[in-house]
């Protein structure tokens, strides 16, 4: 049983040997414990500080790439590299290394394919009460849109199985945490939760730059991501919207029309057959647009299995 920690790293050359020695290098039930960072283009002394550390594997994105395509990369090498166990914790030191056993104990119990790190972010002193509630506010949509109940929704600190990680399609520029609990949600992956500690602020956060970006970046992942798993819900939504919206207009018009009026109230048939049309159309963009669906899940299988055959190759060179 091979456990891989991945660290995305971009700048972290003063945080990076606290987080390295805050992960435990033995843990009951894996044979192997191996570190892996990604560095996402950092301009900083971050790979050579890795290399002094005696970090176990060091990939290294050319540019900065972002957070959920360097997450990417790393869980394909984590993978490639023969893990069982993938965790995936930030180099900021913002988690607790020492708390990764309790992380994947459920993994090993085979209670779950995924385990996601609650932080419990009501108590963290340095985060604002704004932060606290866009936190819990997310963690309650994520919930409703992917099934999948864990209080802590865009929490960073995570383990995934291999089974779990040979799933994972991650597109995402942005927000990594959500997509990928609502792709967990949606291929019916089991999927923990257990609390965890954190460490004091050692910087601040990347991600959470400004509210009014955070929330725009948050819902468009959301809606995107729910959009790709769900079309023919969200555009018959849609369509029942518009479709309503333009019979209220025509009911109106033919109640003028039937008690002699009908003549001042086109401006009604006009707008109510507008919206109907619209609705319509958007019908039709439902139907299409879950045949696609259907067509990417072909693909997902496709890609997940000539997943499998990469790494049984190299399984095959190895001995």
């Amino acid at each position: 049983m091979k456990l891989i920690v991945q660290i995305p790293c971009y700048n972290e050359e003063h945080t990076l040997p606290a987080t390295f020695n805050d992960i435990p290098k033995e843990i009951e039930g894996v044979d192997t414990v191996e570190i892996m960072i990604i560095d996402d283009g950092s301009t900083d002394k971050t790979i050579e500080v890795a290399e002094k550390l005696g970090v176990d594997h060091i990939v290294v994105n050319k540019n900065n790439r972002g957070l959920a395509r360097t997450f990417r990369k790393g869980m394909d090498e984590c993978l490639k590299r023969g893990a069982d166990i993938i965790v995936n914790t930030d180099g900021d030191n913002q988690y607790a290394g020492w708390d990764i056993p309790k992380l994947i104990q459920p993994i090993l119990d085979g209670k779950a394919d995924v385990v996601v790190g609650d932080r419990k972010t009501s108590q963290i002193a340095h985060f604002s009460p704004v932060k606290k509630f866009l936190q819990r506010l997310g963690s309650f949509v994520v919930r409703q849109l992917s099934g999948v109940s864990v209080p802590d929704a865009v929490s960073g600190f995570r383990a995934y199985s291999r089974e779990a990680s040979l799933q994972m399609n991650i597109v995402s520029p942005f927000s990594y945490t959500i997509e990928a609990l609502i792709q967990a949600g949606k291929k019916h992956m089991a999927v923990a939760s257990v609390p965890v500690e954190t460490n004091d602020k050692t910087r601040e956060s990347r991600l959470f730059t400004s509210i009014p970006k955070f929330i725009e970046r948050q819902l468009t992942t959301i809606v995107r991501m729910y959009a790709m798993y769900q079309p023919l819900r969200v555009f018959f939504f849609i369509g029942l919207v518009l479709s309503v919206a333009g019979a209220i207009p025509i009911l109106r018009f033919l109640y003028f029309y039937f008690t002699g009026d009908g003549s001042g109230h086109i401006q009604s048939l006009i707008l109510g057959g507008t919206l109907t049309i619209l609705g319509f159309i958007s019908f039709l963009i439902a139907l299409v647009a879950d045949l696609i669906n259907f067509n990417r899940l072909l693909i997902e299988q496709t890609l997940e299995k000539v997943r499998r055959i990469e790494l049984s190759q190299l399984d095959d060179k190895k001995d």
